[in-house]
């Protein structure tokens, strides 16, 4: 919603672009069967279209809005996100616009009881969490979605029937240019929690609805406080509810403010209101002077998801998929890793480089993370919106503890946004590895980065294939050696790594590590094998190589072999 004599697209600070309908071959009698077809061009689906285009793997991505969506809606992108933005070539202008951050508050009455601070190792890459509105994440992902030819992205384009086949899917589109019918290998939704393409093929989220209700108002004003989230509970601006203030860039802050039991929703959304209580929330934190009203709406938390998240050649992504709290900013980014994750598995497959039953494991990987997101984002949103008047009582006891206490002020974390490890995913057949190693990255979870010599990282070193990390004192043994050729046989897109203990390695493909740093934060020894998959996540891991294990896994990566 906008304030009263504003536009629908009316911002302050945002020009939203209009796109035209297209007319497309198929309204011309061109029967074309296209690869993949995605429905909804908000970031996940841009980005499982840009994951595609990184393989080579053509899409029709339709969407039937002709505009961004307004608002700022999901404005943190967490760095797994950044390492997502970058291997699809992305993340460019994210780095230059948004406001990265790793320092948080808490307050309770006006008082600070919880600092957070987000690891950020050296070796880091990328800041732990940016803030960034929507609608510049959707436009910089749209300016690398039309810089590729592989993708047709098609605005004001509406599905309005769809049919899937055992070799593939039917559906039908309406647009301003006519309605005409397209022919997909696969269909990809991303048509959000309202998704159309969920509800034709009878399907529905299952889950829990919250009581808690937060009202978002982006504002503009001049405020010197650091890019940091700020967490109130119980302010004397929103008594009895929470609020949570982000910055955003060109001088936007976001204030999301919960309702309080009984308020009239209707009552809560009228301007007027929205201003009182907006102005309130500012003379807590010190800020009298003036300010202008962006955009405002209202969420409930909830946690929802369907059973599975493929529907034969029909696969869910994104709020499609599942519906997350926003505490701990996981929406956006488990949707951007729903959109990788089915992106490398499905272009291989239709590469032909790997066996179609490597799609079986889609589901089994982004419904265990989404339960791990609801696990943890259970937790906060029980703490940020009491479910009853229990859980009332025990908030309001740890948060007065908390003004003297050290032990409860962690309960006043929101629980940040960590990748899911895939340790008991089926194509991390030999997790039980790990219990040989004292430390490092687990089998199944995200690769860690270590900065090289030359300013470069590790990672930057990794294909869109697998890829092995090596440690060795110089050149690989010849049964190492021999690994590497037979794994190069199994993936053509395969790319080996070699981390040397010795100062000058002699193989071009061959990283120093003489004073042990790399070994260290992957607890290597010369003889240590890291197997990692096309996403970076840890496949497998082995203190000296198995080769019967190692090719295994490898094969299992690619479908070819069951676990």
């Amino acid at each position: 919603m906008r304030p009263a004599g504003k536009g629908a697209l009316e911002s302050l600070y945002f020009d939203y672009p209009r796109f035209a309908a297209r007319r497309v071959p198929e309204l011309d009698g061109l029967v074309t069967r296209h690869p993949v077809l995605i429905v909804g061009a908000g970031p996940i689906g841009m980005t499982a279209a840009l994951v595609l285009a990184r393989y080579g793997i053509r899409s029709v991505l339709i969407d039937r809005k002709d505009t961004f969506n307004d608002g700022s809606r999901a404005i943190c992108i967490a760095r797994p996100s950044m390492h997502i933005l970058e291997r699809v070539g992305a993340v460019a202008p994210f780095v230059e616009k948004a406001l990265g951050w790793r320092f948080g508050r808490s307050y309770y009455r006006g008082e600070q009881i919880f600092r957070l601070e987000m690891p950020q190792p050296p070796s880091e890459k990328y800041l732990p969490m940016y803030n960034l509105q929507q609608q510049y994440i959707e436009k910089f992902l749209h300016d690398a979605v039309a810089a590729s030819d592989l993708i047709d992205i098609r605005w004001q384009s509406e599905l309005s029937s769809i049919e899937p086949h055992n070799d593939g899917v039917s559906v039908r589109i309406s647009s301003p240019e006519g309605d005409y019918r397209l022919d997909a290998d696969y269909v990809l939704a991303a048509d959000g929690a309202r998704s159309p393409v969920r509800s034709m093929l009878g399907l529905r989220l299952k889950g829990d609805n919250y009581e808690g209700r937060y009202v978002i108002a982006d504002i503009r004003m001049d405020h010197d406080f650091p890019t940091e989230r700020r967490a109130f509970f119980e302010p004397s601006g929103n008594p009895g509810g929470t609020v949570l203030i982000h910055k955003q860039p060109d001088s936007i802050w976001r204030v999301d403010y919960q309702l309080r039991e009984g308020e009239s929703e209707q009552e809560a959304l009228r301007e007027e209101n929205i201003r009182a209580r907006v102005s309130a929330i500012l003379a807590d934190i010190g800020h009298t002077k003036p300010w202008e009203l962006e955009w405002w709406s209202i969420y409930s938390a909830n946690t929802l998801c369907l059973d599975d998240y493929r529907h034969g050649r029909v696969f869910f992504i994104g709020d499609t998929a599942h519906i997350v709290p926003i505490f701990g900013v996981r929406g956006l980014n488990n949707g951007l890793a729903d959109a990788e994750n089915i992106g490398w598995k499905l272009a291989l497959v239709l590469h032909g480089e790997a066996d179609e039953r490597l799609l079986d494991s889609y589901s089994p990987e982004r419904r265990g993370a989404t339960l791990d997101v609801f696990a943890n984002a259970t937790k906060s949103t029980r703490f940020m919106t009491p479910p009853t008047r229990g859980w009332r009582l025990a908030r309001e006891a740890a948060l007065s503890l908390s003004l003297t206490h050290e032990f409860p002020r962690g309960l006043a974390n929101p629980r940040q946004m960590q990748p899911y490890t895939y340790s008991e995913s089926p194509l991390t057949p030999y997790a039980g590895r790990d219990a040989e190693f004292a430390g490092g990255s687990p089998c199944g979870s995200a690769a860690p980065n270590a900065t090289l010599a030359d300013g470069s990282y590790l990672l930057d070193r990794a294909g869109n294939g697998l890829t092995a990390i090596l440690f060795c004192k110089g050149q690989p043994t010849a049964e190492q050696a021999a690994l590497l050729v037979q794994l190069g046989r199994v993936d053509k897109r395969f790319v080996p790594v070699l981390v040397s203990s010795r100062d000058s390695p002699a193989a071009a493909n061959t990283i120093a590590d003489s004073g042990g740093e790399i070994a260290r934060l992957f607890a290597a020894s010369p003889g240590t094998f890291y197997l990692l998959r096309p996403d970076l996540h840890i496949a497998g891991r082995w203190k000296a190589v198995v080769p019967g294990e190692i090719l295994k896994t490898a094969k299992i990566c690619l479908g070819s072999e069951t676990p």
